[in-house]
């Protein structure tokens, strides 16, 4: 499966998204400035349909319907079709195979409207769409997470003209107090309360052939993708230029006061701005890091001394304990699981 383009929110997006919640919100009765409080987008913005946006603003809109609509992130989530996602969307309905219109997903998913940063792995005979929901404000997560694992199931039927042959869904928030729209969306009951927030499906399913295939229309569609990509990857937001920063690092030694001034800011406007993006420098730290740990220990020959070393911790015991929160396993288990593969 392809990789990701992006394993974080903090992109720039299109209006298509809000425009689906404000409808979605108006449906159910909730007036305008109530879902658009604190996301300063303009009338303007609105009115434009090829208007773009940072995430922070969707965050804001996500916020406010969340908090007026508790648990309807799985009918906010039915609403997303291939053709919301604008060339994105047509670039999955003229891919071949269910698996190509995932990997160009993967390739451009900072096209898309995702807050929970999607990844795709095979195990076996089956597929795993996992979702993470990373810094995100606690508040808005579990909306979140159905309203993405929804809209990319609905997509995926959408594709194939039919069910999609899901074994199971785990979500790591309680369940509501109604789950029939999970299971309609699904075909199985979440496992709520879960350890991780992910989709299992056969893998059968990545070679079916889609009915609207067309090589010359996919061709046409991906070039336009990288066109819009790159124009809006030259244009980060403040987390993704904190992010890149903490990249380049060779042992996390920078702290905030250093980062904020190597940006041309002060630690308080910097702290303010990443609040605004809805993370922290500490979960952008924890994010490299844990992401640089799972390379260094994939890579096999490194004990767990030294990579903590690497990765910049006083000892080895504070990596073990920040790598459990972020793996759910020990370094030396998760190492000698990757060497098995």
């Amino acid at each position: 499966m392809a990789e990701p383009a992006t394993r974080h929110w903090d992109f720039p997006r299109g209006i298509a998204s809000v425009a689906l919640l404000l409808r979605f919100g108006a449906e159910h009765g909730l007036p305008r400035p109530a879902l658009l409080d604190g996301s300063d987008l303009t009338p303007e913005q609105l009115a434009d349909p090829a208007a773009e946006i940072n995430a922070r603003q969707e965050l804001a809109v996500v916020r406010n319907l969340a908090t007026l609509l508790p648990n309807a992130g799985i009918a906010a989530g039915r609403r997303y079709h291939a053709t919301t996602f604008g060339v994105l969307g047509h670039a999955f309905l003229s891919a071949a195979t269910v698996q190509d219109a995932i990997d160009v997903a993967l390739r451009y998913l900072d096209l898309s409207f995702t807050f929970t940063a999607p990844t795709a792995a095979l195990d076996g005979d089956l597929l795993v769409i996992s979702l993470d929901p990373g810094a995100l404000p606690g508040e808005v997560v579990p909306f979140l997470v159905e309203r993405d694992l929804a809209a990319i199931h609905t997509v995926i039927g959408e594709l194939v003209s039919g069910a999609v042959p899901v074994l199971s869904v785990d979500v790591t928030h309680p369940a509501p107090a109604d789950v029939r729209a999970h299971e309609e969306v699904f075909g199985v009951r979440p496992r709520f309360s879960a350890r991780r927030n992910q989709s299992v499906v056969d893998a059968s399913l990545l070679a079916r052939a889609l009915p609207l295939a067309s090589p010359e229309a996919t061709a046409l569609c991906e070039r336009q993708c990288q066109d819009i990509a790159e124009r809006r990857r030259r244009k980060p937001g403040v987390a993704d230029e904190v992010r890149r920063l903490l990249e380049r690092s060779v042992r996390f030694e920078e702290t905030m006061p250093v980062v904020a001034r190597a940006l041309g800011l002060s630690s308080r406007t910097l702290r303010r701005r990443l609040s605004e993006s809805g993370t922290s420098y500490q979960a952008l730290l924890d994010e490299v890091r844990s992401e640089r740990a799972a390379v260094i220990l994939a890579g096999g020959g490194v004990s767990v001394e030294q990579a903590a070393v690497e990765l910049g911790f006083a000892e080895a015991a504070s990596f073990i304990h920040a790598f459990r929160r972020w793996y759910g396993t020990t370094p030396s288990s998760f190492a000698r699981s990757r060497a098995t593969h």
